[in-house]
Formats: structure tokens, sequence, C-alpha cells
């Protein structure tokens, strides 16, 4: 039998008895970015999703160069995945939905959608999320980047970005598996949606007309510019107003991977375009991929939780046939 005074002198034990201190959730994520070391150290507390467009390279053996006169192995490709790791396909992340009366591609799924479709890879609800992408290049890192916005904008708060993915979880000698995923269903649900981490069309048009919010523009300078642009858009150009903020600015590389670069490096390198930040911004790009690069960077690292993501971006916004600055 348990004594009154017992309970006193044991609260947390009688907490964990009692179920409300779950070992799941002993642990706590350090921040929006852990280290290899750190998930190495709390793997078993967490639970790792990797998103990949190419699920060949699940599988795979990871390819290595040796340098003939030192004998250093470096990292030439990616392959396999960190054990235990579920699989979500990048596809999944954005689906064609309704937006008022019309069909619009590249928008987040709905918050039921979402939580179907993570049930399905087998998010769990018991463990914080570790995110990890490949890690060689900006665009497979932007993948886990709008994956993290996604669980946001759905609710969800226990989610972190493993730096370098599975790329510097290599070069650092750490072992992958190639074997199947395990097929699980889920639990994870989806929280109330949270708004604020979405601009919508009127917002962004209030800001070209307005200034109501900084614009940043994530792509490359050339579809910035408007001397190219993506299949995905209609027309050349940027919008009005807009700083830019290019995706190889947002990362380092080390060993084969790419890092994030430190707080007061993205400072500079921000001022340095003309994007203060820590004034309410929207981030964009063609289809909001990229954007999720900026956006992470701004909102989780800089910790200006003013900023926003523009769903659907250049894409929507040239469907709609309206205007951008163009150098052509």
């Amino acid at each position: 039998m348990f004594s009154v005074s017992s309970i006193i002198r044991k609260p947390l034990a009688w907490l964990a008895l009692a179920g409300f201190l779950s070992p799941a959730f002993a642990v706590e994520l350090p921040g929006p970015v852990v280290n290899s070391t750190w998930l190495a150290d709390h793997r078993p507390e967490v639970q790792v999703v990797e998103v990949r467009s190419d699920f060949a390279s699940f599988s795979k053996q990871p390819v290595f160069e040796t340098d003939k006169k030192t004998g250093k192995k470096s990292l030439v490709d990616v392959g396999g995945h960190l054990a235990g790791a579920r699989l979500v396909d990048f596809k999944d992340i954005r689906v064609e939905r309704m937006l008022g009366d019309r069909k619009v591609k590249f928008l987040s799924p709905e918050g039921p959608d979402f939580q179907a479709r993570m049930q399905a890879a087998g998010v769990m609800a018991d463990k914080p999320i570790v995110l990890v992408p490949v890690g060689q290049q900006i665009a497979d890192i932007d993948e886990v980047l709008r994956l993290y916005w996604t669980f946001k904008l759905r609710g969800e708060d226990r989610v972190a970005v493993l730096d370098g993915g599975v790329a510097g979880w290599l070069a650092e000698g750490r072992e992958v598996t190639t074997a199947a995923p395990e097929k699980v269903t889920g639990t994870w649900k989806a929280g109330a949606d949270r708004p604020q981490y979405l601009a919508t069309t009127e917002q962004v048009a209030e800001a070209t007309e307005k200034k109501t919010m900084q614009l940043v523009d994530a792509r490359g300078l050339q579809q910035y510019f408007g001397t190219s642009k993506a299949p995905t858009v209609a027309t050349f150009g940027h919008l009005a107003g807009a700083k830019n903020l290019a995706p190889e600015l947002l990362t380092r590389s080390a060993n084969g991977a790419l890092y994030f670069h430190s707080p007061k490096v993205y400072e500079a390198l921000m001022e340095g375009n003309g994007i203060d930040p820590k004034a309410p911004s929207i981030s964009y790009c063609n289809t909001g991929h990229l954007a999720s690069g900026a956006w992470f960077v701004m909102s989780e690292i800089m910790g200006n939780h003013q900023t926003r993501l523009y769903d659907g971006s250049m894409s929507l916004w040239t469907s709609e046939k309206r205007p951008l600055v163009s150098v052509q």
C-alpha cells in the first residue's frame, strides 16, 4: 500500500506510476536543429522520419571515394537510412486541393488528410520527431523543411531537423541500414490549425501594395530577376518590393554534407541582401518548396516567429494573373 506521506516524498515516482510521466516524453528536443551526436545519444527516445524523392536510395549502399595518397574516405553518394527510420515521400507533403472554387497544386494537405498521410508513413504520437534529409543538396533539405513547416501548421511542436542529414551521419562514420522499413500504422494526430504560419494570396497582395510585411524571395537570382522561370510559374520576375535570399546561401558544405549556419551568419547574409531579420515577413518561391528554407531560417533559427510561408507561391500567384516585377 501507498501512504500519503510516501506519495508526497516521491511525487515524481507517483506521477510516473500513474501514467502522467511517460518515459517517451522524458527527452526534450534542444531546438529546431539537432546534431548527430545528440541524436545518437537519444535515438531510443525519438522517432526518425526521413524524407526522400528518390526511394531507391533508401535501400542502396552509400558510395565512398578513397584518396589514393592519403587513404581518406569521402562520401560521394548517400545510400541507406538510419535504423528504424520511417520514410515519407516528398510527393505526399503537397497536394492538389480546392482553394475556393478551383483546384490548386502544391498546397499543404488539410489537417485530417495530413494526419492520414503521416499515420500511413508510421509516424507515432508518443515520441518527438527528428526529420532527416539526404543532406547533400539544398533541395533535399528544403523537402524536410517543408514537412517541418507542415507539422507546425497542423499543430505539432515536438519536431526538429538533423543537421547534415544522412550525408553528415555517414561522413562521421555512423552506421546506416539498407533494410526495408517496418510497415506500421502510426498514431500521430494533427492538432488545431495554426494560420499564423501561413500567408494567403490576399496578405501577399497587401504586402506588395502597402508594404505591410517584408517579402523574401527564396529562389535563385535568375528567377528572382526574371531572366528565367520555372515551368510551374506562368510569368517571369518577382513580387514587387521583395528581397532575394537565394537557396545557396542557406547552408555550408563540409565533408560531403550541408549544414546550417549560425544565427550570426544568417543575420549578416540577410542584412547584406536588404532583409530585416526581425521584421514580419512572408517567404515565397515557385511552389512553396524552397520557401521552406527561408521560412525555417528566419522563424526557427533566427526566432522571428512573425514569418509566414506563402503556400502555392508563384505558381498560385501567376495562375491568378497577378503582376510581377522583371528585368525583361
